[in-house]
């Protein structure tokens, strides 16, 4: 069962047959740990090899784990009567528990992921036939549905498939980051760019402001800092409630004047 692609050396049977005996005669933990180690690269292959399967809240570990669990088991149980030889023995009995360990994580019903495997088989069929992929009523002929059902069932496959942000994946670079660092963030907190434009507005603005004169700074301060009324603001200064409202436009009128070539600064921010 295993090749090149697995990573390892292959041992002979024969000489797997002869450790596992010896094991068998002396109950000698280091010669199964030697066999653990023979057959390791074989559950990383196994494992791997579904990963595309794994649920995407599970973490991998869990699944190699569960491989060499199953592995252990197979060294304990195998028997060389019947015929097999350790190596298909415990390749049938980890493939066997790594499905097991992810039909028990995933909560989509087994009938679901067999209309996965028959969308997307029906998708690559149609692509290696016609070189494009099929369009939604086009696939949902090739699968003898109604384009209505196919689309309900494309959905319900979507939502069985929740990703967990934590999930380990690798980046171009060969690097193993989470899931979370791939994802353009749409936090405006968090952009560079903008959170440069509104320093140098902000500095702007407390330029433009600090050229007003006194009485129209204390007006916007009570206006807008402290949310005073018109009339609160009129009793404060000793003049009429109209008069602030007066006071406030030229303010506001100089503010603009001052600020008109960065217009397009203040629009982005």
């Amino acid at each position: 069962m295993q090749n090149k692609e697995q990573g390892a050396t292959r041992v002979a049977a024969s000489e797997v047959l002869s450790v596992w005996l010896r094991y068998k005669r002396t109950g000698d933990a280091k010669l199964r740990d030697r066999l653990v180690f023979i057959f390791t690269p074989m559950v990383r292959y196994i494992v791997y090899r579904k990963v595309r399967e794994v649920p995407a809240q599970c973490d991998v570990e869990d699944f190699l784990s569960c491989g060499l669990e199953a592995l252990i088991r197979s060294i304990d149980r195998y028997d060389p009567e019947k015929g097999a030889t350790l190596e298909q023995f415990a390749w049938t009995r980890i493939h066997g528990a790594v499905l097991d360990e992810l039909r028990r994580h995933d909560w989509a019903p087994r009938s679901l992921r067999r209309s996965e495997r028959a969308i997307n088989g029906a998708r690559e069929r149609f692509l290696a036939a016609n070189d494009r992929q099929p369009t939604r009523a086009e696939l949902a002929a090739a699968l003898d549905m109604e384009p209505t059902a196919l689309s309900q069932r494309i959905d319900d496959i979507a939502l069985a498939d929740v990703a967990s942000l934590n999930k380990t994946v690798r980046s171009e670079d060969a690097t193993t980051i989470e899931r979370i660092d791939t994802i353009e963030s749409v936090d405006e907190d968090t952009d560079p760019e903008l959170t440069a434009q509104r320093r140098e507005a902000k500095e702007r603005f407390r330029s433009a402001f600090a050229k007003l004169p006194a009485r129209e700074r204390q007006v916007a301060v009570l206006l807008y800092v402290e949310n005073r009324t018109l009339r609160e603001i009129g009793a404060r200064l000793g003049v009429s409630e109209s008069r602030v409202s007066q006071i406030h436009t030229e303010l506001r009128r100089r503010l603009r004047e001052q600020l008109a070539s960065d217009a397009s600064l203040f629009t982005a921010v």
